[in-house]
């Protein structure tokens, strides 16, 4: 009679052994005060108390996956950026409350142990966390081969921040007529709509990752993995040179487009005026409708079209956050305004 094993039901515990021995050093690099050494133990501590002194602190959450932007990197056999992507989308959500991150967990699910794969993946979420200022502090490796095939792997991440209560940033509880709206560049599509992205480039017009895009300067698997903007030290840029000068509203442009998510933070009887000639759309977004002849109406629904974040600030402090939120590469722009409205908060593109 046959003996089974875990090895013969496609799960080596060798193998995974030692896929877990290259992590903790990519964890221990994004170590901060808070993080309490807990060898071999179950789960992960945090003293929230190492960071600064709170008064009255509230715990900010945020979970979020990349999509199928993954298809793309198993297509270019690259997988050290997608893990920037992963805490981009986690740690930019918490932002949107003013709040600072502490602490990332991911998950990641395979259909065979892979060492090399897997290390490769965790780099980049420990890249990621370096960028956002947060500890990676423990993390999560299922290996499942009947619900994925080998080779094919999913990523979903879970971030903690902080922010004392009178820090909050609410957006239906500060943001007036007056306000002023500041966008914030992305770095080009970020993690959304690349189900629409793959369909174009690959199935509609006939592209291969190793095409070279004539207007861009560079492949299209290289381009369309650029990681998704963490907008951590911006934020804390910004807040620094306005002072204890409150923002007003953050909102992170995600699937939806710019209008809808802006909306999510409006509060009623008030509408944000934004116009199209206020920032240049980047060649990625024209050089996609183009490529798979995409309405409009469609790319601003799913797509940033270039702005990864709005913040709505009172007109008196907008030049220096639009200043202190910019870099030599990507410069911020006054998108518009808000005005009073009647009924509920609505966003507008003219």
């Amino acid at each position: 009679m046959t003996e089974l094993s875990y090895q013969s039901a496609g799960v080596d515990l060798e193998l995974y052994e030692k896929a877990m021995q290259k992590l903790p050093a990519l964890m221990q690099r994004t170590h901060t005060p808070g993080v309490m050494e807990l060898p071999g133990g179950f789960a992960g501590l945090f003293r929230l108390g190492a960071e600064r002194q709170w008064k009255d602190p509230v715990l900010v959450s945020g979970t979020d996956g990349v999509g199928t932007k993954i298809k793309l990197a198993i297509m270019m056999n690259r997988f050290d950026t997608i893990g920037i992507d992963l805490v981009a989308m986690c740690v930019n959500d918490c932002l949107c409350l003013g709040a600072t991150p502490l602490l990332f967990l991911d998950y990641i699910a395979m259909g065979k142990d892979n060492p090399v794969l897997l290390e490769q993946l965790v780099r980049g979420v420990s890249d990621g966390c370096l960028q956002a200022g947060a500890a990676l502090l423990g993390g999560e490796t299922a290996i499942m081969p009947d619900l994925y095939a080998d080779g094919d792997f999913d990523m979903a991440g879970f971030c903690v921040a902080a922010a004392d209560r009178t820090e909050l940033v609410n957006g239906k509880e500060r943001i007036v007529a007056g306000d002023v709206l500041i966008g914030v560049p992305s770095s080009g599509f970020h993690s959304n709509g690349f189900s629409l992205v793959r369909k174009a480039v690959f199935e509609h017009a006939g592209l291969s990752i190793d095409d070279t895009i004539k207007e861009l300067g560079n492949t299209v698997g290289e381009t369309l993995l650029t990681p998704t903007r963490i907008y951590s030290n911006t934020l804390a840029t910004v807040q620094k040179a306005i002072g204890n000068q409150p923002l007003h509203g953050i909102a992170h442009i995600t699937g939806g487009g710019l209008c809808e998510n802006l909306q999510r933070i409006l509060p009623d009887g008030v509408e944000a005026q934004m116009t199209r000639s206020s920032w240049t759309v980047p060649a990625v977004f024209t050089w996609l409708q183009g490529l798979g002849n995409i309405t409009q109406a469609e790319m601003d629904r799913v797509f940033n079209m270039g702005i990864g974040m709005v913040l709505a600030v009172p007109a008196d402090v907008a030049e220096a956050v639009r200043f202190a939120s910019s870099t030599d590469e990507y410069q911020s722009v006054i998108l518009g305004k808000v005005v009073a409205s009647d009924g509920a908060g609505k966003a507008v593109l003219a």
